[in-house]
């Protein structure tokens, strides 16, 4: 059960020029890590080590946090450089939206987080809305793709695409988790007062269009 948030880094509120120089951080760690998955000259390993370790205290000095904090995240990716993929669980019951409140913050947001490797993006979203709410969901639609950095979002190292997939309620019962300390199916004006965490008020409205219209196809971007 992974969300789509690091936990251990608190961002703070970013201008415009911080925002390029996050851009220009994450292009350097992509860089760097897709450098060290194909070269094994060791001077050239060397030298992409170090543009990794400058992206990282960039990330820092972003994010008021250490540069060994950033360092150790950008060390446990591995591979050809991606943005990251974070599903989301709609289900909705007698027109209200399953909703769950995260322990770590008291944040309300749809279920869902990372995709497993190995795993697809539907098998991951019930996956996780299992986990989080208690309830057995089947996927059903994908109602949109976005880059969460074009949803006015907090800033995050990593670029996110968020999938939002509607989904059939099949069973089990509310549930909470270690990850989650409520779970409750909220009316779309309950929603509005909610304080929300990894979905924001604009997707949320989007969405509940989207999924009570089948005739709407998938939004992105």
């Amino acid at each position: 059960m992974k969300t789509a948030s690091s936990g251990t880094l608190k961002p703070m509120v970013l201008e415009v020029e911080n925002n390029q120089w996050l851009k220009w951080a994450r292009e350097l760690a992509a860089l760097a890590q897709s450098g060290l998955a194909y070269q094994t000259n060791p001077f050239e390993v060397e030298r992409y080590q170090k543009v990794r370790a400058v992206a990282a205290e960039m990330t820092a000095a972003l994010f008021s946090t250490t540069p060994q904090k950033i360092q150790d995240v950008f060390e446990a990716q591995c591979g050809y450089a991606t943005p990251k993929l974070d599903v989301r669980a709609v289900v909705l019951k007698d027109q209200q939206l399953l909703m769950v409140q995260e322990t770590a913050d008291g944040q309300w947001t749809l279920p869902g987080g990372w995709v497993d490797v190995g795993e697809s993006p539907s098998s991951a979203v019930a996956r996780e809305a299992r986990e989080e709410s208690g309830y057995l969901v089947r996927p059903t639609r994908l109602l949109a793709v976005y880059d969460r950095d074009r949803h006015e979002y907090p800033p995050h190292p990593f670029q996110i695409y968020k999938l939002f997939f509607l989904c059939e309620l099949c069973g089990g019962e509310a549930s909470p988790s270690v990850e989650t300390c409520a779970v409750r199916f909220f009316t779309r004006d309950e929603i509005s007062i909610l304080k929300l965490g990894k979905v924001n008020a604009t997707d949320l409205t989007r969405i509940f269009a989207l999924a009570q219209d089948p005739g709407f196809p998938a939004d992105f971007d």
